[in-house]
């Protein structure tokens, strides 16, 4: 068998299998949420990583090098943030071909370094390698609260809410890559959507504050990471199509695309999360950030997420999200 056949989330399970459970020693958390977790004497600390391929996660022809140092820092802190934690300390690892011009490198690291002053975030090592094409790991190193926001505790009766936007990272993406012409805010709008993504750090650790136990930040979609939540907790989820927040200038931009945008475009990196209903109300007056219900998780198929129309129709839809290896139907 490929990994084409398996597909991503597949071979990540499977993996999974292979490494096995946490040994009973420090670590608590391993394979399968946004980051690992485990204790020091000191503190609980988070642990994750992600890498960029050159023309498969970017292209260079759409990315400056300052936006790839921002972005590579911005979707591993997203995970610290996802669960509820504060990012510390950044470890980077690249891969370069040979011709790649030394002043593209200084870019990049001023585009991270510009990020990690916004959190707080040492870049404290790595390692530089050669390679036929542009490939960046980050890895995060960050710690935690008591309460640490986990993909498996949602519960049936739990209200679905996202923080910020949706779609719009996902636009920015398709502006740049069949070079579409907007008037120059949207333009400046949609290309920071995708290459700047902020993430959700102070939120996260209001979500723990005021007792949320269930978030993952949006990266692969959203239909498809609600189904990772859904999954994990053993439950079903509800959403409703008109509540979808998307921002106007999405919507003038790709009307009649600006769902599917919001649905399965993914990189948005803000926060999903689930919460009692009074938890959600709550949270909604605490947060700069607009939050926004638009869903319910019930007892049902584990993994299962089912649309309504504004009539309480279902209503199918094809496209989930990102999946390396495949798509995702």
């Amino acid at each position: 068998m490929k990994v084409g056949d398996l597909g991503e989330f597949a071979l990540i399970e499977f993996i999974a299998d292979i490494v096995g459970k946490p040994s009973g020693r420090d670590l608590i958390l391993g394979i399968g949420d946004d980051a690992s977790i485990w204790c020091t004497e000191q503190a609980t600390q988070l642990g994750t990583t992600d890498t960029l391929v050159q023309n498969v996660h970017f292209t260079l022809d759409t990315a400056t090098w300052r936006d790839l140092g921002w972005k590579a820092l911005a979707i591993n802190i997203s995970d610290i943030a996802a669960m509820g934690g504060e990012p510390c300390y950044a470890l980077v690892s690249l891969a370069l071909p040979s011709v790649t011009d030394v002043e593209s490198i200084v870019e990049f690291y001023r585009g991270m370094v510009e990020l990690a002053r916004k959190f707080d975030v040492d870049i404290c090592g790595g390692n530089i390698s050669s390679a036929p094409v542009v490939v960046i790991n980050v890895s995060v190193i960050g710690k935690a609260s008591d309460i640490i926001l986990r993909r498996s505790a949602a519960l049936p009766g739990d209200q679905i809410a996202v923080t910020g936007y949706l779609g719009q990272a996902a636009a920015g993406r398709k502006m740049l890559q069949s070079r579409l012409k907007f008037d120059s805010e949207t333009t400046a709008f949609l290309r920071a959507a995708h290459l700047r993504p902020y993430p959700r750090v102070a939120e996260g650790q209001i979500l723990v504050q005021h007792g949320v136990k269930a978030a993952i930040d949006i990266s692969d979609g959203l239909l498809s990471d609600l189904s990772h939540i859904c999954k994990a907790s053993r439950v079903e989820a509800r959403v409703q199509l008109d509540g979808l927040p998307i921002h106007p200038m999405v919507k003038a931009a790709f009307e009649k695309e600006s769902v599917g945008l919001a649905l399965s475009g993914g990189e948005d990196y803000e926060l999903l999360f689930t919460a009692k209903r009074e938890i959600a109300e709550q949270i909604k007056g605490l947060m700069l950030t607009p939050v926004t219900v638009i869903g319910e998780i019930i007892r049902g198929e584990p993994g299962q997420v089912t649309l309504y129309n504004e009539r309480g129709r279902p209503v199918e839809w094809g496209k989930r999200g990102w999946e390396h290896f495949k798509t995702l139907g």
